[in-house]
């Protein structure tokens, strides 16, 4: 995190803590202490308050997940829609057996928590989840799954992930995701249609 400026630092702490604690409970005087950022600097950088950090933190999360479908994708010695959804959900299931059940996706938690009362919030968590389910919707594609089809199934692997991941967290427990792995991974991979 050190590599990255003040203002970076401050995007990617409140995305940490709103994934653990929600966008009520993550104040601008704890995202500037775990940035390790002067709290003068909040409004110097995020001159629409809080509203706009918790966006741009959103955007930084939709992002990131977007990023990890390529990293995903070169960890697999034969890329598959089923091996590609094990591995999103390997993420999920090695942070919960590692670290415990506290933290979940930051554009879920300001989806619940602003979708509602903030359109700004909504929309970034819309253009979020988009920007994510591209990635995946296109390597679907990649493998052979026609593109009406990769885009509607890249929408059931993340929602069907976001789903486990609340149900983990309530349960302490691993089971929802590795439950939705097992069970989608013969449906997405009955969906390709072309061979390599």
């Amino acid at each position: 995190m050190s590599e990255r400026g003040p203002r970076e630092r401050m995007v990617f702490s409140a995305a940490q803590l709103i994934r653990r604690d929600g966008v009520a409970a993550t104040g601008m005087r704890e995202v500037a202490a775990h940035a390790g950022a002067p709290r003068g600097s909040l409004q110097h950088y995020f001159p629409g308050g809080k509203e706009q950090l918790v966006n741009e933190a959103v955007g930084w999360a939709g992002r990131y997940a977007g990023r990890r479908v390529a990293r995903f994708l070169a960890a697999l010695d034969e890329p598959t829609p089923s091996a590609l959804f094990a591995e999103m959900v390997r993420q999920w299931t090695d942070e919960y057996e590692t670290d415990g059940f506290a933290g979940g996706c930051p554009v879920a938690a300001a989806t619940i928590d602003c979708a509602e009362s903030a359109e700004s919030t909504r929309e970034a968590a819309s253009a979020a989840f988009a920007t994510w389910t591209g990635p995946v919707a296109q390597a679907l594609s990649d493998m052979g799954v026609p593109g009406q089809r990769a885009g509607d199934l890249a929408t059931l692997m993340i929602s069907s992930l976001e789903g486990a991941l609340l149900i983990a967290r309530v349960e302490r427990d691993v089971r929802a995701l590795t439950t939705v792995a097992r069970e989608l991974g013969p449906l997405l991979d009955a969906a390709v249609t072309t061979g390599d």
